[in-house]
């Protein structure tokens, strides 16, 4: 009897939140999920003036304990030359990779306070070092080990704020590039195996939003009643990467509650709502390619 090696994932940005929720999902369906971030086994970071939980060795442990196998790799992302390391380590103890999941981004303590972008701080903008550059060096490093295995899949965590105003322009921006991103990939991927998607995900009932809950009351008050799990997000992407036919959505962006209805994938009991008429439709790129 052959040996099927388990498929392999590289999960940014995953010590809390949206990318732990992603990682655990993966791992529940017997992967090997390497996954990055900052906070290896202690979190210095806070929103609100609170502190935000979650490390990278406590993901890796649900990520095993969820079945399959989680490696840690402390990584600060607006650092290339570590970005490179972790695909170096991955080559090395792998061989392969068939996800990449782009999710590391830095969100500033100060994201959600009201107000316009001139009286917040400045390094607002590190979402656009982390978040939208770094998840072109991450994918940078990946597409040999994917083109090497030939049946892999990019995909960029992005939200609604790509077409409509959402915490601000550094935010916005952040998002819309991502976007726009996955669907240049994708053309250069064409023919290879490879696919690039970017997906909107609704609103994640997270430590983040938690906080955000309580501290904003006004605008996220039912968030963690309404909202979805990240790990909901996880058995979508999962589902995206088993599609015979994920060819075709390859340079889309998608929502991801609309793809989770397609695919029959709920979040426990419940089917999470698209927020398309609410909040808007993704992009449509025209078909002009200058090269």
């Amino acid at each position: 009897m052959s040996y099927t090696p388990p498929r392999v994932a590289v999960v940014t940005g995953a010590s809390r939140g949206v990318g732990k929720g992603i990682a655990i999902a993966l791992g529940a369906a017997g992967m090997t999920v390497y996954i990055t971030g900052r906070s290896a086994t202690r979190s210095d970071m806070q929103l609100c003036g609170q502190p935000l939980p979650g490390t990278l060795a406590e993901t890796a442990a649900a990520i095993t304990a969820a079945g399959g196998q989680g490696i840690a790799v402390p990584c600060d992302h607006s650092d290339d030359a570590q970005v490179r390391a972790l695909f170096e380590q991955v080559r090395e103890e792998q061989g392969r990779l068939d996800l990449l999941v782009n999710n590391a981004i830095a969100l500033h303590e100060n994201l959600i306070d009201p107000g316009p972008f001139w009286d917040k701080p400045l390094d607002m903008t590190a979402m656009l070092d982390v978040g939208l550059r770094s998840s072109y060096v991450a994918s940078y490093y990946a597409a040999p080990l994917l083109l090497q295995t030939g049946t892999g899949l990019v995909v960029f965590t992005s939200s609604y704020g790509g077409v409509c105003y959402m915490h601000g322009p550094a935010y916005g921006a952040q998002k819309a590039g991502g976007d726009k991103m996955a669907a240049d990939m994708a053309i250069d991927f064409e023919g290879t195996g490879v696919d690039c998607v970017s997906l909107w995900l609704g609103p994640q009932r997270t430590e983040r939003s938690a906080i955000a809950a309580v501290a904003r009351a006004d605008a996220y008050g039912d968030i963690m009643q309404s909202g979805e799990t990240p790990e909901f997000n996880g058995h979508v992407i999962l589902a995206l990467l088993d599609d015979p036919q994920r060819a075709a959505h390859s340079g889309k962006t998608l929502i991801s509650a609309e793809l989770a209805q397609d695919y029959g994938v709920t979040d426990g009991d419940r089917q999470p709502p698209s927020y398309r008429k609410m909040l808007g439709a993704p992009q449509q790129w025209h078909p002009a390619r200058v090269k």
